[in-house]
């Protein structure tokens, strides 16, 4: 990215482009490393929030925290283990997609660790389409929902059945398909199991 560019993108607020190169580099840098370790690098490199959380107890502290410091005043939420994460911060949530919504709380499928992408499903985001989701995304995953590649996430979601609206987004583009990225802000919250 040239200068003027990055000068242009700290003015106005935008995020800084991560080139797709980088990713692939930093990718082949860490080909032996745990899938774990993995997935967070390659996540964060690409412009996500990574939370490991080692109980729900702190998973709920980190979720508070997240809420307060980006001013979050109404979460789109429907799956019914998450509302009473929020029910307990006493957060305002709807359990439909609305414009007021500032945020998504949601979980996830998979957890890609070849490329630092999340995939999501109808179980996850219902009939709603990835590029209507605000503009912060709180995710709460295990780490047993991190493999390897998409080709292991395809597999088990076939054999689950869950093949229904999926889709992936990341850091660095949020909603798959956009050409040019966003300014969606994308937290994850992994528990571990």
């Amino acid at each position: 990215m040239s200068l003027f560019k990055k000068i242009v993108n700290i003015l106005m607020n935008q995020p800084e482009e991560v080139p797709q190169q980088d990713l692939v580099k930093l990718g082949d840098q860490l080909k032996n490393a745990d899938l774990d370790y993995k997935f967070a690098q390659l996540f964060t490199h690409s412009g996500g929030f990574f939370n490991y959380c080692s109980d729900e107890s702190e998973a709920l502290q980190t979720l508070n925290q997240i809420i307060k410091i980006e001013g979050i005043q109404s979460i789109f939420c429907y799956d019914e283990d998450l509302v009473n994460f929020l029910k307990v911060i006493n957060t305002s949530y709807t359990q439909d997609l609305r414009t007021t919504n500032d945020a998504a709380f949601i979980t996830c499928e998979y957890l890609i660790a070849y490329d630092g992408k999340i995939v999501l499903s109808y179980n996850n985001i219902q009939h709603y389409d990835s590029t209507r989701l605000p503009e912060k995304i709180i995710i709460m995953a295990n780490v047993s929902q991190i493999v390897n590649n998409l080709t292991d996430a395809m597999t088990k979601i076939k054999r689950s059945g869950n093949t229904k609206n999926l889709t992936s987004i990341s850091g660095n583009q949020s909603k798959l398909g956009l050409s040019t990225p966003n300014n969606t802000k994308l937290f994850l919250l992994l528990l571990e199991d």
